[in-house]
């Protein structure tokens, strides 16, 4: 198999691109004396989270307890489940306690600090917590300054106790460049701190002060006060990254290949086989200076080709035109051409598919599986 007869749309994961994403985030977190609890919801894949950790039992992040489930079974210990608890998967996440897994979890309420701690004491489980802060308006979490931050604490005193605080600044997917990259992590980070001294002048002891996001953690020149890292895109990158200089386009290691299947000359359209279902309907550059489409067109190498993006997509088709609007020749893309394109948004396209093909200098070297969805393996009536 090579990616002249590999059937398409596949989804191809550079090595070398990859590892060296990976390795230059583990230097960095060691420089700055921070550990890496890399967010391994991208790969959602065993031998990809292997390359992002430091050790083969973590610490890693997980956005799903199904993904929990799946890198514990695999020998991954240390996790923390970065979406809010609650009362729904109560009794899963306890069973991994139960099972041995180093699971902590996350909230930002004192309801769902009330219940879980009910329910860690019926089950006499202990289980570590980190109240959420929002740190910039982005999504959930208790303000800094709320008197909500020590009430949930003081909440936290039982089975399910108080262990730290976790932030994900979420608004510095709004920066561009690195002046106002590193803005937003000295905030992400001086919030984080100012909550932890907060807390501590109350008598609480939060070993654990969690921050994390790529564009924050690629340009952050000092972590001084916090004790961990978390972020995730940064071992593949993609165009939305790229959009907010946060990494340059040949740092990309995903891309998806397809094959042209016909033409439409007269509006200068190619067609190509990677429709949305394979691309993912991401359109995360639409809202930055450069709006790339569905995904920047390459050449089989994996080099841009002339202004080219995918336009529009249906579920199983998609259309690569010229960014100006000029016609492209049907010549010079003939049936059965053979194209990568980059994504807007590596999470969304890898989520398309069941597995990566793992290319090393233009070979397919290897098939890593993936796992996706919710469920837990096996549920039934």
């Amino acid at each position: 198999m090579n990616l002249k007869t590999v059937q398409t749309p596949a989804l191809l994961l550079d090595l070398d691109k990859f590892t060296r994403n990976c390795n230059w985030m583990k230097e960095k977190a060691e420089r700055l004396h921070v550990a890496l609890r890399p967010h391994l919801k991208t790969g959602k894949c065993i031998e990809f989270a292997k390359v992002q950790m430091t050790s083969p039992s973590g610490p890693a992040t997980v956005s799903t307890l199904l993904e929990a489930e799946y890198f514990f079974n695999l020998g991954v210990i240390d996790l923390i489940y970065a979406v809010g608890i609650s009362p729904g998967k109560f009794e899963r996440a306890i069973n991994l306690r139960e099972a041995g897994c180093d699971l902590k979890v996350i909230l930002d309420n004192k309801e769902t600090a009330e219940q879980f701690s009910a329910y860690c004491e019926e089950r006499k489980i202990p289980c570590p917590i980190l109240i959420e802060i929002d740190v910039d308006g982005h999504r959930s979490g208790v303000k800094p300054d709320s008197d909500d931050l020590i009430e949930i604490a003081k909440i936290l005193q039982g089975k399910a106790y108080f262990a730290g605080v976790l932030t994900h600044a979420g608004d510095s997917y709004k920066c561009v460049g690195q002046a106002a990259c590193l803005k937003a992590q000295e905030n992400e980070r001086d919030s984080l701190v100012h909550c932890a001294n907060r807390l501590r002048k109350a008598g609480f002891d939060p070993k654990i002060i969690s921050a994390g996001s790529t564009p924050t953690a690629v340009f952050a020149e000092s972590w001084e006060g916090v004790t961990e890292v978390r972020c995730g895109v940064y071992c593949l990158f993609d165009l939305v990254m790229a959009g907010l200089k946060v990494c340059t386009i040949d740092q990309i290691a995903l891309s998806l290949l397809v094959e042209v299947t016909g033409h439409q000359k007269e509006k200068g359209w190619i067609i190509t086989d990677g429709g949305w279902m394979a691309l993912s309907r991401d359109r995360g550059t639409a809202a930055q200076a450069v709006d790339q489409g569905y995904g920047v067109v390459c050449d089989i190498d994996g080099n841009p080709i002339d202004d080219l993006i995918v336009a529009s997509a249906n579920q199983e088709h998609g259309i690569i035109t010229h960014r100006d609007g000029r016609l492209v020749d049907p010549k010079d893309f003939p049936i059965g051409t053979r194209l990568r394109i980059l994504p807007n948004h590596a999470c969304a396209m890898a989520a398309q598919h069941p597995q990566y093909f793992v290319i090393r200098k233009g070979k397919i070297v290897d098939i890593w599986n993936r796992i996706y969805g919710w469920q837990p393996k096996g549920v039934s009536l």
